[in-house]
C-alpha cells in the first residue's frame, strides 16, 4: 500500500519460517525492512529475495537474548531512518525440552530470553522511535502453551509465553498516551521448518496434527503475515492489548 511508502517494520527472527513471510508480506504493503536474525548468510539471501521484488529492505543481525546487541542494533535503525513505524518480535523457539527436575538454570534461562527477554530489550529499545512513527504498533507472538502451560518438557517455554502474554498488555498500557498499540498473535500450528525433524521422521504423526484442527489443515506462515499486515495497518488503529489466535479454530480443540 503506497501509504506506506517511507514507513520502517523491523521483524526480528527474520530470515526464515513465519518471520521471512511477514517481513515479505509488510515489503509488499510497502514498508521499508528490516530484517533481524544471527545467520548473516541466511539474511543477505533473504533481502536479495525481497530486493529482487522491489522491497527495499536490509539485514541486521544481532543476537535477540543479548541486552547490549539488541539495544544497539535497534538504536542504529532507528537513528539511520529517523523513526520505526512497526517492530514486529517474531523470533523466538522451543529451545528444546527439559522437564522441571532435571532442568539447567541455564536452559532456563536461555528458553525466557529467547522468548521473553527479547521481547522487552526490543521494544524498549524501539519506543523512542515508534514515537516517532505513524500509526505505530508493537506485535508479539504468545502461543496456546502461554494457556496450557505447553506439553511435556515445554513448561518453560508455556511459561515464557504467559509472560508474553502479560508484556503485550503491560505494554499496551504504557504506550496507549503515545498512540503506540501492541498486540500479539498465536499461531497454531504452522507448517514451518520449526516442525521439519518430526515431519521428517514421523511424517503421519505430523499428518494426523489437521485432524486436531477445525478448519482440517495445518497453517501456512502466510496466514501469521496476513494478520500482522492488519495489525500495523490503519484498519487496526482502534485495536490494542489483544491476542489473536491463529489456529483454524484448534485453541478450542474439537
Amino acid at each position: 500500500m503506497s501509504d506506506n511508502k517511507g514507513k520502517v517494520a523491523v521483524v526480528t527472527g527474520a530470515t526464515g519460517g513465519i518471520g521471512f513471510e511477514v517481513a515479505k508480506r509488510l515489503g509488499q504493503d510497502g514498508y521499508t525492512v528490516v530484517l533481524n536474525g544471527i545467520e548473516d548468510e541466511a539474511g543477505a539471501e533473504r533481502v536479495k529475495q525481497l530486493t529482487d521484488e522491489g522491497i527495499t529492505a536490509e539485514y541486521v543481525g544481532f543476537d535477540v537474548t543479548s541486552d547490549e546487541a539488541v539495544t544497539s542494533n535497534i538504536t542504529k535503525i532507528g537513528e539511520k531512518y529517523g523513526r520505526i513505524d512497526v517492530l514486529v518480535n517474531n523470533a523466538g523457539g522451543l529451545g528444546g525440552r527439559s522437564r522441571f527436575e532435571e532442568m539447567t538454570t541455564d536452559f532456563y534461562r536461555f528458553v525466557m530470553a529467547l522468548n521473553l527477554d527479547s521481547v522487552f530489550f526490543a521494544s524498549r529499545a524501539a519506543i523512542p522511535f515508534l514515537k516517532k512513527g505513524e500509526n505505530p504498533t508493537i506485535i508479539n507472538y504468545t502461543s496456546n502453551a502461554g494457556w496450557t502451560a505447553g506439553g511435556p518438557g515445554a513448561g518453560i517455554y508455556g511459561t515464557s509465553k504467559a509472560g508474553v502474554h502479560a508484556i503485550t498488555r503491560a505494554l499496551a498500557k504504557d504506550l496507549a498516551e503515545y498512540g503506540i498499540r501492541v498486540n500479539a498473535v498465536s499461531p497454531g500450528t504452522i507448517d514451518t521448518p520449526f516442525h521439519a525433524q518430526i515431519k521428517a521422521t514421523k511424517p503421519e504423526v505430523f499428518a494426523s496434527w489437521a485432524n486436531n484442527i477445525m478448519l482440517g489443515r495445518l497453517g501456512q506462515p502466510e496466514d501469521v503475515a496476513g494478520v500482522i499486515s492488519f495489525l500495523a495497518s490503519k484498519d487496526a488503529a482502534f485495536i490494542t492489548a489483544e491476542t489473536i489466535q491463529i489456529g483454524g479454530g484448534q485453541a478450542l480443540g474439537i
